[in-house]
């Protein structure tokens, strides 16, 4: 479990394109050629980790938790599995928002605008990697959009970076009541992608 140890407005923000240039370099951690993992040091953020490939489904959740290169959580193997399923040679977990908090409840209570923009940097990253271009984008972050109020924009501000790469959306299984995609834990591995109309989603919460 990873509780935050405070604020990351108290943290120094690694920019993204300085912890991307450590990512690309060899490591003694993990097979480097295989793992994409931004910072590549355990930290109390996290803007990107994945497989390497040339057409990666990028799933994006709430927020990071322990997960690291050789070490994934029941989470991510479904979503490895997924990616897989449905025809992608690699996967990339990203998030709504990059601080590690393992319980959502206690992610920070306002949004870090700082870390917010590398991440959007991330975001944008994640999507040029598609070698097609139309990266295709997994919104799997369940009810627990609702935990913080400026998680929402922070989805709008996604929305934007895609709409410049030519992202598409996808969602699987069922939605909630209130039209927020499944989250994929407790999906089976042949789960299709189904089309997500991720604007008027956002619309309809309000």
């Amino acid at each position: 479990m990873h509780i935050p140890k405070g604020s990351t407005g108290l943290l120094e923000v690694v920019r993204f394109e300085t912890a991307l240039g450590a990512a690309l370099l060899p490591s003694p951690d993990y097979d480097a050629e295989r793992w994409l993992y931004v910072p590549n040091v355990y930290g109390e953020y996290r803007y990107i980790l994945g497989t390497r490939g040339e057409r990666p489904l990028i799933c994006v959740g709430v927020n990071p938790s322990t997960a690291a290169p050789g070490d994934l959580d029941n989470t991510l193997k479904s979503v490895e599995r997924i990616a897989l399923h449905n025809g992608y040679d690699s996967f990339i977990m990203f998030n709504v928002y990059a601080q590690r908090a393992t319980r959502p409840e206690d992610m920070e209570p306002v949004c870090n605008a700082d870390l917010h923009a590398e991440n959007m940097k991330a975001f944008d990253y994640a999507l040029s990697l598609d070698k097609d271009g139309a990266p295709a984008v997994w919104a799997a972050w369940g009810a627990v959009i609702e935990k913080r109020g400026y998680l929402p924009g922070c989805v709008r501000d996604m929305i934007a970076v895609g709409g410049r790469r030519g992202a598409r959306w996808f969602s699987a299984g069922k939605r909630t009541k209130r039209g927020h995609p499944h989250h994929p834990l407790y999906l089976k591995k042949d789960s299709p992608l189904d089309p997500f109309d991720v604007s008027a989603y956002l619309d309809a919460l309000g």
